[in-house]
């Protein structure tokens, strides 16, 4: 968290950039490599699996049914943000417009052939079909999940047929049903019946959270829940939030009284949900668990704030990377299996962390299980890369630390015995510690730039997970609550995802 003047080059710099983007270039680095080369060799792809388009529609209820009003709560064509999102750097997104009394026929009629167009125009950047899932439950509309289809000739007709049966806020009105959790378990159980399994993340899960630790619509008992349910559907939650624009005046100057990811009652953690960025809290309690269960970064993008909105373009200041070649198949596996970070404002554009026996050329990464035995000697490697360029608030920051992270994985999500309730909404995982910081004169440069550093773990005595947490702020050394009117572009932050050390029983 820091609170600054508000910036007076940014809108300069957009400008810029719109410019480019509507001439239809795209944001390039200079270590870019040919198309070639990204067909067979998995590199570190930029996305963003929660964009708004146009199709996120407001209803009028003056007639019935109700009439969809285009551009009612996102303001862009599909094609518009696409090209953004390319002239930021993404290589992939996902389109997530949310839903309503008969949406799931305008997406299926209308949103689809407009991406089909969209995909035939700008083929560099890959866009998958979705929508913002309206989770079933407890007084629906306060609960979103990213709802990710994998790339086939009928992903618009299975998502229809999940959309128009299930999806919390279709009908009119909708049916009681749809009012109880357990609707939402049996969406879940027909999402993992589909031919082709979609992908689901949980969106922005404690926004609604009255304090810390007082969550409300999604509770760690849902996502356990959830996950139990369907586990080769519910692999994760975003952590870095959208709408961190909201603090933002349209000339880029700060907001008073704007908060960032426009959580109401309690804030963000350096951009992220309390849920991702509380050490020892949810998310390290459902790997304490042994679960695969990955963080993201999304826009949320339904409105630029240039526009008098709240959001960022896709890319311009969140990413989700994933290391896969540049086609569908692969980059819907690499989000799957975990193989994935996420960062702010361009902080880093690389992230390999690799645990292996020391000794071994060959390690495990990031969504990765290390089987090791008691007598091993372990070591991490790590290299990243800073993108040295500006980012997309024209500045261009600098990675002030690195903090490990480690966890012991005290029980197993696949036990048949699942526990109380009380044990079902755990938010805690006191074993997980920052067991070391590493600061900018701690790592090495190599002649291509990237950082490299090399780490002993020692021996284990009982199975774990470590992560990494990055930051431009070297003595901040937990994220700070987010204050309303601060600067997102001066507190950045990154998180790798876990690597599991499995203890052999031999």
């Amino acid at each position: 968290m820091m609170t600054t003047p508000g910036i007076t080059r940014l809108a300069a710099f957009r400008a810029v950039v719109m410019l480019l983007s509507l001439a239809g270039c795209q944001q390039q680095s200079a270590k870019t490599l040919p198309a070639a080369e990204l067909a067979v060799k998995p590199q570190w792809l930029a996305g963003d699996h929660h964009v708004h388009t146009h199709y996120s529609v407001k209803w009028d209820n003056s007639v019935f049914p109700p009439k969809p009003i285009l551009g009612g709560d996102a303001k862009y064509s599909i094609e518009h943000n696409a090209r953004m999102a390319a002239a930021f750097g993404l290589r992939w997104m996902v389109i997530t417009d949310h839903g309503g009394p008969n949406r799931a026929r305008l997406a299926l009629e209308q949103a689809y052939p407009e991406l089909l167009a969209s995909r035939a125009a700008l083929p560099q950047i890959l866009q998958f079909y979705g929508m913002e899932f309206d989770v079933p439950g407890n007084s629906p509309g306060g609960r979103h999940a990213s709802l990710i289809m994998p790339k086939t000739p009928t992903e618009a007709q299975q998502l229809f047929q999940i959309e128009s049966r299930f999806n919390g806020r279709q009908g009119v009105p909708p049916g009681p049903e749809k009012a109880e959790d357990s609707f939402m378990l049996k969406a879940l159980q027909a999402m993992a019946a589909l031919p082709d399994t979609p992908l689901l993340l949980v969106n922005h899960p404690a926004r609604l959270a009255k304090g810390l630790r007082q969550y409300f619509k999604v509770t760690p008992k849902q996502l356990r829940d959830w996950q139990d349910t369907a586990p080769g559907v519910v692999i994760g939650m975003s952590g870095a939030e959208g709408h961190q624009a909201a603090t933002l005046n349209p000339d880029g100057s700060s907001k008073a009284g704007g908060i960032r990811g426009e959580y109401p009652d309690h804030p963000t953690y350096g951009g992220y949900d309390q849920m991702t960025a509380r050490l020892g809290g949810v998310w390290d309690s459902l790997l304490a668990e042994g679960r695969r269960w990955w963080v993201t970064g999304v826009s949320d993008s339904h409105g630029h704030y240039t526009d008098g909105w709240t959001d960022f373009w896709p890319g311009q200041y969140a990413k989700t990377y994933v290391l896969a070649q540049q086609d569908y198949a692969s980059i819907f596996a690499a989000l799957k299996a975990g193989k994935v970070f996420v960062t702010t404002g361009d902080l880093i554009a690389t992230l390999d962390v690799t645990v292996a026996v020391k000794g071994a050329a060959q390690g495990v990464g990031a969504g990765e299980t290390l089987i090791v035995k008691a007598t091993d000697e372990l070591v991490l490697r790590l290299s990243f890369r800073d993108p040295d360029a500006p980012n997309g608030g024209g500045f261009n920051p600098q990675v002030a630390r690195i903090d490990l992270i480690r966890g012991l994985i005290t029980s197993t999500a696949t036990n048949a015995d699942r526990g109380s309730a009380a044990d079902r909404n755990n938010d805690e995982a006191p074993a997980t510690k920052v067991s070391q910081r590493w600061y900018a004169g701690d790592w090495q440069i190599q002649p291509d730039g990237t950082a490299t550093l090399e780490w002993p773990l020692g021996r284990i005595s009982q199975s774990q997970y470590l992560r990494l947490r990055g930051t431009n702020q070297r003595d901040e050394l937990e994220p700070l609550p987010d204050q309303p009117g601060e600067n997102p572009w001066h507190d950045l932050w990154f998180y790798s995802n876990p690597v599991y050390l499995q203890l052999s029983p031999d």
